[in-house]
């Protein structure tokens, strides 16, 4: 900034631990004044912030496969900023980029951390079909599900960037694919704008009974978002020598206790064997240094040129972030859920 007026951020961040839905008061919203950006570091005005289901557990204490934030922590989150002033000379006043600022209106990042955006692309892209959520469906397909020509594909939150980017690669790879989303209003999205051969309601009472007519020759890959009650139903159809990619939880990321009823593991590590089913966990980031330039080779122009589509939820305003998070983790978005921070 050339007349050296000081920046200051307005910032959330984790007041408390949670237990079960988080509250405002496991939030705080503070305001601080930021130094000016060093060499290697560039002042960054946050566009959009992108909310997505670990942050729950970032939230959390238990071991996991990130470190917990600190109480005190700005809450974490991927952003598209437009750099102000910086300190190295590959990023320019102005220029859109990448970056993982969290929940605030500003922010100094070391600028090795960020990647420039191709301004003529939408920037939310970057959160979503382009981003992280996209890459983790790519990594999980490429990797585990490996998807053949006339496979059965089933995913469960199938409407949200994940799910939604695992039942188009489906189709791209020849599978059959098969949505589960809670709500008509979903299902319908599945079939008539994402291009699946079918969609359930996991809300409908004969749910199992829409999933085995929609599955009649079984499930070769179940791409896993969800747990709970879904999976228990999924399990019972898998083939031999289908694959389990798993990457989300969801339905159990507010959970306080164990489920009530019988213990199912057994029952669960009997149908693996059973089935020579593989059930492999991965985080995407282990993917990321060798298959991302891949994903972004390959996805980028297939999104360009409609072929593989994508929906948004924009939400306006960090102060309605808290709210809008919670929502997420009950399913209450529709698509990507990003946060307008700045115009």
């Amino acid at each position: 900034m050339a007349d050296n007026t000081p920046v200051t951020t307005t910032r959330i961040v984790l007041a408390e631990r949670p237990v079960g839905e988080p509250k405002d008061s496991d939030f705080r919203v503070e305001t601080v004044e930021l130094p000016e950006p060093a060499s290697d570091e560039a002042l960054l005005e946050t566009l959009y912030l992108s909310l997505d289901p670990y942050m729950r557990g970032r939230m959390s204490a238990g071991k996991s496969y990130a470190t917990p934030l600190e109480i005190g922590d700005t809450m974490v989150g991927a952003t598209v900023s437009r750099v102000m002033t910086s300190g190295d000379d590959k990023f320019a006043p102005g220029d859109l980029v990448l970056g993982y600022s969290g929940w605030q209106t500003y922010a100094i990042a070391k600028t090795a951390h960020l990647r420039t955006l191709d301004p003529s692309t939408s920037p939310t892209t970057a959160l979503g079909v382009l981003g992280m959520p996209g890459f983790t469906a790519y990594a999980g397909m490429r990797n585990i599900g490996k998807p053949k020509e006339g496979e059965t594909v089933v995913v469960a939150a199938a409407t949200g960037p994940v799910g939604s980017m695992v039942g188009q690669l489906a189709k791209l790879a020849g599978a059959r694919a098969v949505g589960i989303a809670g709500g008509p209003e979903k299902v319908r999205i599945l079939t008539e704008e994402l291009g699946f051969d079918a969609g359930i309601d996991h809300r409908a009472e004969d749910f199992t009974e829409q999933l085995a007519a929609a599955t009649p020759d079984g499930i070769d890959v179940y791409f896993e978002n969800v747990g709970g009650k879904v999976l228990n139903a999924v399990v019972r159809r898998m083939n031999l020598y289908s694959r389990m990619p798993v990457c989300g939880l969801i339905a159990d990321y507010n959970a306080t206790a164990l489920p009530d009823g019988h213990d199912r593991m057994g029952w669960f590590m009997r149908q693996i064997l059973n089935q020579s089913m593989l059930v492999r966990g991965f985080i995407q980031g282990e993917f990321a240094p060798t298959q991302m330039n891949d994903f972004l080779t390959e996805i980028t122009p297939l999104v360009a040129e409609g072929k593989i589509r994508y929906r948004e939820d924009v939400v306006d305003g960090l102060d309605n972030a808290i709210e809008a998070f919670r929502g997420l983790l009950t399913g209450r978005n529709l698509g990507k859920l990003v946060i307008k921070v700045s115009d």
